[in-house]
């Protein structure tokens, strides 16, 4: 008997037009590690609610079918027998976290459960040992960075000694270091323990290689299942949603993908080999196409739908290397573009005491697309509020368009500069998406014009879901259309925190696309990212901040090369072999380059592997 058995699941959200879920029947062993991918809105996070029993018992709805967690329905079950079960990990950390202190923290759920003094003692020690939390044992969780309180989140779901871990998105909001230790942790667990794995994740590039099998959510219902090697041969059946390392290699017509930068490494050696005595330079390939084993044609692919209300070369655009933008130092080129924003040896101290910026200076000129990154509790949000208001520095100034951001209302610079937060629900309110930008359009005392509205929610592919509730959309939806209500005031200077979290692939695209849509109509983006793909793919320059400090900054070419872990997969695959390869359009250039330059045919080289 299968740990987990789902048979024709079929459910509806509360007051939702189509089913979330329809027939869905999975079945799930005992020490499996089970990767759950699919289109933002798939219904990836309902079936891990469904299996823990939120969904009906907490969300309600309509729902048929059965679940069976080892061999108890979780429908039937008491939650107390449910939680022994299953523990559960969420995107948010802090939306599990419900005491002041790490330790507290650990053993609440084990106290909720009625388990003895001692055990929780014992539980509790050993999950802040093997989680290297001991140091933090009476650390308060807000002091946390996102890293720590994952890791914290994740101990207290495990420390019940669940038959299977349940996680949705936990690397969602990470930087690279912090979501690869959670993500080993995650392997680690599954090798030495044994214990089964059901996780969701959008960021496929960091995780395929570790599951066992993938299940791949389509509107609802299982697509594909199987392990990631054999799932990925059907590569167009993806939506758009295959990683850069497999989506490179695909372009060359390579096969079987790699799923990692050593395996893509492997290749490329070989593929060096192959053309190093062919002294031919850009030869044609050697080998026919009917010998090769082809996905696709051998040529650029667009993997995802072009956007409507989009310039007609809005993706054409961004080419190889990006929007163009640009950071220009103070003591840049005199000749340069008159910059929009101006920061003067910015500090700033919370009223704790605690310091986040420490001397920070830099100019931004409008027309581009800047990233800023850095690892988590760096203070790269805190630095982005100081652009609209929402913070006033505690020494140096924030000038915007000649404005002293320290100096004019809030409600005034949000005129200059519209911003984005995290959670895009904490701005959606409306009963559709097009009163949501309507009402922009009066706050800004505009005229409601259809037409006007019309172009936001084309220039963001929301125009035929206008009329659709907010609260019914997708996550990525959601974005576009927080994101269509912030534009509607036309501001100058967009600023948007994480707009990348939970999108998949596809998703990212779009918002990429219309990032360079607005930079080219003149607009200054500023975007806060731990997503190094999408910033390679889209912004042009960097500011990088440690510690409160801004450590580096110029264009993405020279910032990028200077670290070892917030570089991009392709980087770090070509790294060695052809530099500078930033974006997925150059690394497919690059590839098909090396292949045609093989010395040998492409079956030969196969078979070296």
């Amino acid at each position: 008997m299968a740990l987990i058995e789902i048979a024709e699941l079929t459910y509806r959200y509360p007051g939702a037009g189509y089913p979330a879920l329809q027939g869905v029947t999975v079945a799930v062993e005992a020490g499996e590690f089970v990767l759950l991918a699919g289109l933002s809105g798939s219904g990836k996070s309902t079936l891990l609610r469904a299996v823990t029993g939120l969904i009906p018992n907490f969300y309600g709805g309509e729902i048929s079918g059965r679940v069976r967690l080892a061999g108890q329905d979780v429908w039937l079950a008491r939650p107390d027998q449910v939680a022994r079960l299953a523990g559960m990990v969420f995107q948010d950390p802090e939306s599990q976290l419900v005491t002041p202190v790490v330790e507290t923290e650990i053993a609440f759920g084990l106290q909720n459960m009625g388990w003895g003094r001692e055990v929780v003692s014992r539980r509790v020690a050993e999950m802040l040992h093997f989680f290297a939390l001991d140091s933090l044992r009476q650390a308060p969780v807000s002091q946390l960075s996102g890293g720590e309180k994952q890791k914290v989140a994740l101990a207290a779901a495990l420390a019940p000694h669940p038959s299977v871990l349940l996680a949705d998105e936990p690397t969602s909001q990470l930087d690279p270091v912090a979501a690869e230790e959670i993500l080993q942790l995650f392997k680690r667990i599954n090798e030495e323990n044994g214990l089964t794995i059901l996780l969701v994740e959008q960021r496929l590039e960091r995780c395929l290689h570790l599951a066992d099998r993938v299940i791949l959510m389509r509107e609802g219902t299982v697509g594909q299942d199987g392990r990631p090697v054999e799932v990925l041969k059907n590569i167009r059946a993806w939506d758009g949603l295959v990683p850069p390392l497999p989506r490179v290699f695909a372009s060359g017509g390579l096969s079987p993908l790699p799923l990692t930068v050593k395996e893509g490494r492997q290749w490329l050696a070989r593929l060096g080999e192959a053309g190093a005595g062919s002294g031919s330079g850009d030869r044609e390939e050697t080998a026919p196409a009917q010998e090769l084993e082809l996905h696709h044609r051998r040529r650029r692919v667009s993997w995802f739908p072009r956007v409507n209300g989009l310039s007609p070369d809005a993706s054409e655009r961004r080419g190889d290397e990006g929007c163009q933008a640009e950071v220009r130092r103070p003591d840049g080129d005199a000749g340069a573009r008159e910059p929009l924003v101006v920061v003067e040896r910015l500090s700033f101290t919370y009223g704790n005491g605690k310091r986040v910026l420490e001397d920070i200076s830099f100019s931004l000129s409008p027309g581009r697309v800047v990233a800023v990154m850095g690892a988590n509790g760096a203070g790269k949000s805190t630095l982005v509020r100081h652009l609209n208001g929402l913070l006033r520095p505690t020494r140096g100034r924030v000038l915007v368009a000649g404005q002293d951001t320290g100096q004019v209302p809030v409600e005034v610079m949000a005129e200059v500069v519209g911003y984005l937060p995290q959670n895009p629900g904490d701005m959606l309110f409306q009963s559709t998406v097009r009163a949501e930008v309507e009402f922009t359009l009066r706050a800004r005392d505009k005229k409601v014009e259809p037409d006007q509205v019309n172009r936001w929610l084309e220039l963001v592919g929301l125009a035929t879901r206008a009329e659709s509730n907010p609260r019914d959309l997708g996550g990525g939806e959601r974005q576009l259309a927080a994101l269509a209500a912030v534009l509607a005031g036309d501001p100058r200077v967009l600023v948007l925190d994480e707009p990348t979290r939970g999108l998949d692939y596809q998703v990212k695209e779009r918002v990429g696309n219309v990032l360079c849509t607005l930079a080219g109509e003149g607009k200054l983006v500023l975007l806060v990212s731990h997503d190094v793909e999408f910033v390679a793919e889209f912004a042009e320059a960097i500011l990088f901040l440690s510690g409160g400090r801004l450590v580096a900054q110029g264009p993405k070419e020279e910032v990028l090369p200077e670290f070892f872990f917030f570089t991009p997969q392709v980087y770090r695959l070509f790294r060695g072999f052809v530099p500078g390869v930033l974006t997925v359009a150059k690394a497919e250039a690059e590839l098909r380059r090396l292949v045609s330059r093989a010395a040998v045919p492409l079956p030969a080289v196969l078979a070296k592997r």
